[in-house]
């Protein structure tokens, strides 16, 4: 007999960044079904879900109604970091725990969060140590204006900085902003070898169908690849064909092409885990979760996080878009997370970095 566990999902139905919160959501139960299904396990899950509609300030209110209304310990959700942030200090006034299946920019640690998705050293850097030596190493940034972009193109200029290349542009719209003219002049005019897109939803999908609208006025075969570390197989149709071309990293994608991606595959994975954690473990599920983790390891099971900062060990796998799926150019054996890039030193600590990037 299955015992039934109440989880939480919070991932926007519309919104700016839809595509992305769909195959995130579409993973979670997909997860909820196989484990429900699963006679190995001894717990079934029952979803407990709310949609904040892609609105920022909708996040932690739907996450306090969760945690109070119902008895979710466990949240599955959130695509942006604002979002992250934002339900963080309810997931600690009401001893809850959010598994969050996609990238983000590292830098966090939290005892109230799985981070089940890559950080830094499992994406960009892997991404930027492939791109320099094989496109050059005059770079451009493109970012949403928020945490995600911000830090991504501060740990890429450092990159850049230390291989002898040059930022020629560093430049962000707010989350949603489509107006992207000047920014495409810009790169016309600077010529650069690569774009790092860190645009997030609608603001990503404008940029790229205009960039290809450049390639193609400016006759451009080679030059002016874009890379991404949050572009996946669930956003191709959303792009409309302007993404063909485009280099992504990230720790898993479609061998057969198909939708999900690693938005997808991550929240599906993340489930699972959840209920290996909790299975032959009576109320486990109100445990802190490095107590959890503890538990299962003294049980002989060998948890996906680290219980030392709970982010999840994951390869790093690049891959080029082409012909509406992408194609593995490389990949790295499972890495474990650095967050906080210990084992990545800051390259310079001198001023001579410091630039006005015009």
């Amino acid at each position: 007999m299955k015992r039934v566990i109440d989880i939480g999902v919070l991932l926007s139905r519309s919104g700016m960044y839809a595509a992305l919160a769909h195959a995130s959501r579409q993973g979670v139960l997909q997860g909820v079904t196989e484990v429900n299904a699963d006679s190995r396990l001894d717990v079934a899950f029952r979803v407990v879900e709310r949609d904040p509609e892609g609105r920022l300030d909708r996040y932690a209110p739907l996450c306090r109604e969760i945690l109070r209304e119902s008895e979710a310990r466990h949240i599955f959700g959130c695509i942006t970091s604002a979002s992250r942030k934002e339900v963080i200090p309810e997931l600690e006034r009401y001893d809850g725990v959010l598994w969050y299946p996609v990238p983000y920019e590292g830098f966090e640690a939290s005892e109230r969060v799985a981070y089940m998705h890559a950080c830094p050293n499992q994406h960009l850097l892997p991404l930027l140590d492939w791109a320099l030596p094989a496109l050059g190493k005059r770079a451009y940034f493109v970012g949403s204006n928020y945490i995600w972009g911000w830090e991504i193109a501060r740990i890429a200029r450092e990159r850049v900085a230390a291989s002898a290349g040059e930022v020629l542009g560093d430049r962000y719209l707010a989350v949603g902003d489509t107006d992207v003219d000047h920014i495409i002049q810009e790169i016309r005019v600077l010529k650069p070898d690569f774009v790092l897109n860190s645009l997030v939803g609608d603001s990503s999908y404008a940029f790229l169908a205009r960039l290809a609208e450049l390639k193609q006025e400016t006759g451009i075969d080679n030059g002016l690849t874009v890379l991404s570390c949050n572009f996946t197989e669930c956003e191709i149709k959303s792009a409309g064909g302007a993404a063909e071309g485009l280099v992504s990293a990230g720790p898993w994608f479609e061998p057969d092409g198909s939708y999900g991606g690693s938005f997808h595959e991550m929240a599906r994975q993340s489930v699972h885990e959840l209920a290996n954690l909790l299975h032959g473990r009576p109320r486990a599920e109100m445990l802190p979760l490095s107590d959890l983790l503890r538990s299962a390891i003294t049980s002989g099971y060998t948890p996906r996080l680290d219980p030392a900062h709970l982010h999840a060990r994951q390869p790093a796998i690049i891959a080029r878009l082409a012909d509406g799926r992408f194609h593995e150019i490389k990949r790295l054996p499972a890495l474990r997370a650095d967050p906080y890039l210990t084992r990545h030193p800051q390259t310079s600590s001198s001023g001579s970095m410091l630039k006005v990037v015009s």
